[in-house]
């Protein structure tokens, strides 16, 4: 057991940085400060937009899902969205599947690519 652990750290307590609890405090106090901002912050921030986006639909937007399927609402339930996605071709989905609201138009224009 001594190869992984010197003798004289394991016998006297103390680790490479000494025995102030101070700077262990500090080390986790900034772990967790970091981890907030740059992770648990941004977050909540896109869920708040999300739910916004989503809670906004209405008929006749044009939206693209998670899937990458693009579609124009035409009825909104509390939690479905039943889409056109071509001719006639009515889809029904779960509001939170829905990625953007697309700018009016852009249907026709990616149809458009097929021709």
């Amino acid at each position: 057991m001594s190869f992984f652990v010197s003798s004289a750290y394991a016998q006297s307590g103390a680790g490479p940085q000494g025995s102030d609890p101070m700077v262990t405090l500090l080390l986790i106090g900034g772990m967790f400060l970091f981890m907030y901002l740059f992770i648990i912050r941004p977050q909540r921030k896109r869920q708040k937009e999300h739910s916004a986006l989503v809670s906004a639909l209405s008929k006749g937007d044009e939206v693209v899902l998670t899937s990458g399927m693009l579609g124009k609402v035409i009825k909104v339930d509390d939690n479905y969205v039943v889409l056109e996605t071509g001719n006639g071709i009515e889809l029904k989905f779960q509001k939170v599947a829905v990625h953007a609201v697309l700018p009016k138009g852009t249907l026709k224009s990616v149809d458009g690519l097929k021709d």
